[in-house]
């Protein structure tokens, strides 16, 4: 495989795996087998654990819209950061009660990116807080 820039790699992940309509199938071409995902500070190893993490997400916001705010990477491409934010309805996200109010979620992605354009791992935190504080207002 040719190499290609690591912000092309993430930015093909995030076209592919969580714009809309989601499909995270498209993860098994993109991840690399061991990848590792750190999330709010939990480890999620390999991917089949990452694209079990990815559906259940997904699933507890409908109508996910992702976009992507910025993103920039080291001299060779092999870490990138990039910013981005999910717009959607509350289906339980966060372990709330699935009510439909309306989510707005920001977040920062910072990615490991094998020369080939292979993800490695991505350690990701996002405004989860103040989203769940939001869904559980009166």
């Amino acid at each position: 495989m040719a190499k290609r820039s690591g912000i092309d790699a993430v930015h093909t992940f995030w076209e592919q795996v969580w714009r809309s309509p989601q499909n995270y199938d498209a993860i098994d071409d993109l991840v690399v087998e061991d990848f590792v995902l750190v999330s709010g500070g939990r480890r999620i190893e390999g991917r089949e654990a990452f694209k079990k993490w990815a559906e259940e997400f997904g699933a507890a916001i409908r109508n996910l819209e992702f976009e992507v705010a910025e993103s920039f990477e080291n001299h060779e491409g092999s870490r990138v950061a990039s910013m981005w934010r999910i717009t959607g309805t509350n289906n339980g996200a966060l372990g709330t009660k699935p009510d439909g109010k309306p989510i707005e979620m920001t977040g920062t992605a910072i990615w490991a990116v094998r020369g080939d354009g292979m993800l490695l791992s991505n350690h990701v935190e996002r405004n989860a807080f103040e989203v769940y504080k939001q869904l559980t207002a009166e």
